[in-house]
C-alpha cells in the first residue's frame, strides 16, 4: 500500500545559548558516535512547536492539555447558560468529564492564601481535549442539567445513549495538535489518539563542551564605600550546529483529523495541519535562558522529502562527527557530508526515485545541498509540500501539481 510520509531534516546553527537544559541547569547531552553532542529533547521542540501554531491557526482548531478540565469545562457550561453558580458548573463539568473520558476528577487538597473561592477539581494526569470537544461536552452538560440541576444531569449521563454520545464527543473532533502529537487516556484507551508526528532529539553534528559564563550583579544602591557585587552566578552554555529531524505520516493524520466542516475539500484540514507543522517545526525555537543569550536563529539548510513507504532519517551521516573546515565553521561540511550520504543511502535502498524533494538553504556554504531537490523558500516550499499531499491524497488533482514546482503549481490553480 503507497503511503504519504514527510520527512524533514534540518541543519540549523545557534551560538552560545542554554535551549534545553537538565535537572543540573546544564544544556542537554547525548553520546552518539562514540562522542559527546549537544541535544535538544524532542519534547521541547515539540512544545516550541505547537506554541508557534497560535500564530498560525485560529483556536478552534487548537487543543488544551491541562489537569484542570473541569475548571474549563465549567467555564465553557457558564458561557452557555450563565444561570448555574460557579460550583454547580464545576460539579456539572466534574460529572461530564468523569463519563467522558474514565479519568477521575478530585479536587485538591491545597488552597494558598491568593484563592477566593475554593478550587476547582482536577484530573490525575494532564488531559489533551480540542476547543471543540470542549464546546461539545459543555453542550451535552447543559442539555441534561439544566439550570444546574446536577440531580437531573447525573440521570442524564446514566442512560447508555447519552453515556455513549459523551464518549464520542470526547473521541471526535480532534484538533491538530491532538492529531499531530496524540493522546494517551489512562482510563479509557478507546480515546487514544495514534500521534502522525515523530520528531527526534536534535543532535550536533560535531563534539561539544559544556562552558561555563561567570556573571556578577551590582546593587544599584551600593555606595562607593561597598565594594563587589550584589549577587554571583554562573549559568552554563554551548554552541552548536545542530541536525534536527522530524516526520508526519500524512495518512494517519488524515484519519485523526476527519474531514472537519469541508465536505466540499475533504483533504483541506490535513493540508493546512501538514503545512502548519512545516513552518512551524522549521521557526520554532525552545525558549531557556533566552532572555539570556538572545540565540534567535532560524535554520540555514531545510530537505523535506516525501515518501511512500516509511519515514528515513539522515542522523547516520553525521555518526562520525564533523570537523571544522580550514577557516573554521561546521556548516560547509555538513551540507557537503549530507550532499555525499544522501543519494548514496537513497540509491542502495530504491529511494531515489520514489518521492518527491525540496532544499530551502542560505548562503554559499549550503551550496552542496541544491543537487537533493527543488530549491525554493519557505512560502514556494509550503505550497509545493501542500500541493504534494493534496495532489497524493486526492488523486483526480491534476499531476501537474505533483511537480514539485511552485511556479507550475500556482499555474494549475495551487
Amino acid at each position: 500500500m503507497t503511503r504519504t510520509i514527510l520527512d524533514i531534516h534540518i541543519l540549523q546553527t545557534v551560538p552560545p545559548s542554554n535551549l534545553n537544559r537538565d535537572d543540573t541547569g546544564t544544556p542537554k547531552s547525548a553520546t552518539y558516535g562514540g562522542v559527546r553532542r549537544s541535544r535538544v529533547s524532542s519534547q521541547a521542540w515539540k512544545r516550541a512547536t505547537r506554541e508557534a501554531f497560535s500564530e498560525l491557526l485560529d483556536t478552534s482548531q487548537l487543543g488544551i492539555r491541562t489537569k484542570k478540565v473541569a475548571e474549563v469545562l465549567a467555564g465553557r457550561i457558564l458561557a452557555l447558560d450563565p444561570s448555574p453558580t460557579r460550583a454547580a458548573a464545576l460539579e456539572m463539568a466534574a460529572e461530564t468529564m468523569q463519563v467522558a473520558t474514565g479519568s477521575k476528577i478530585t479536587v485538591p487538597t491545597r488552597k494558598t492564601k491568593e484563592d477566593v473561592e475554593d478550587p476547582a477539581g482536577e484530573s490525575t494526569y494532564l488531559m489533551f481535549l480540542s476547543g471543540r470537544q470542549f464546546d461539545a461536552l459543555a453542550g451535552l452538560a447543559v442539555e441534561g442539567g439544566k439550570g444546574g440541576d446536577i440531580k437531573a444531569l447525573k440521570a442524564f449521563l446514566k442512560v447508555k445513549e447519552n453515556r455513549a454520545r459523551a464518549k464520542q464527543l470526547a473521541g471526535t473532533e480532534h484538533s491538530v495538535d491532538i492529531a499531530l502529537f496524540g493522546r494517551m487516556v489512562a482510563d479509557s484507551t478507546d480515546l487514544n489518539v495514534d500521534a502522525a508526528a515523530q520528531v527526534a532529539h536534535a543532535l550536533s553534528v560535531h563534539a561539544v563542551e559544556v562552558e561555563s559564563d561567570y556573571y556578577t550583579a551590582v546593587d544599584d544602591k551600593n555606595t562607593d564605600a561597598e565594594a563587589g557585587a550584589g549577587m554571583i552566578g554562573s549559568i552554563d552554555f554551548n554552541s552548536a550546529t545542530l541536525y534536527r529531524y522530524a516526520a508526519v505520516d500524512v495518512d494517519q493524520l488524515q484519519r485523526n483529523l476527519g474531514t472537519g466542516q469541508r465536505e466540499d475539500r475533504p483533504v483541506e484540514p490535513t493540508r493546512q495541519a501538514v503545512t502548519a507543522f512545516l513552518e512551524s517545526f522549521i521557526t520554532s525555537l525552545p525558549t531557556g535562558k533566552i532572555n539570556t543569550f538572545a540565540n534567535q536563529t532560524l535554520p540555514t539548510a531545510v530537505i523535506v522529502k516525501v515518501r511512500s513507504r516509511r519515514p528515513v532519517s539522515y542522523v547516520a551521516a553525521f555518526e562520525k562527527p564533523v570537523s571544522t573546515g580550514k577557516g573554521g565553521g561546521f556548516l560547509q561540511k555538513s551540507c557537503e557530508r549530507l550532499a555525499t550520504f544522501v543519494p548514496g543511502l537513497e540509491s542502495s535502498y530504491g529511494l531515489a526515485d520514489s518521492g518527491q524533494g525540496w532544499v530551502l538553504r542560505v548562503g554559499e556554504e549550503t551550496g552542496a545541498l541544491a543537487a537533493l531537490g527543488a530549491e525554493v523558500n519557505l512560502s514556494g516550499l509550503l505550497t509545493a509540500v501542500g500541493d504534494a499531499v493534496e495532489a497524493r491524497l486526492t488523486p483526480e488533482v491534476p499531476a501537474a501539481r505533483q511537480s514539485g514546482d511552485p511556479a507550475l503549481a500556482t499555474e494549475t490553480g495551487a
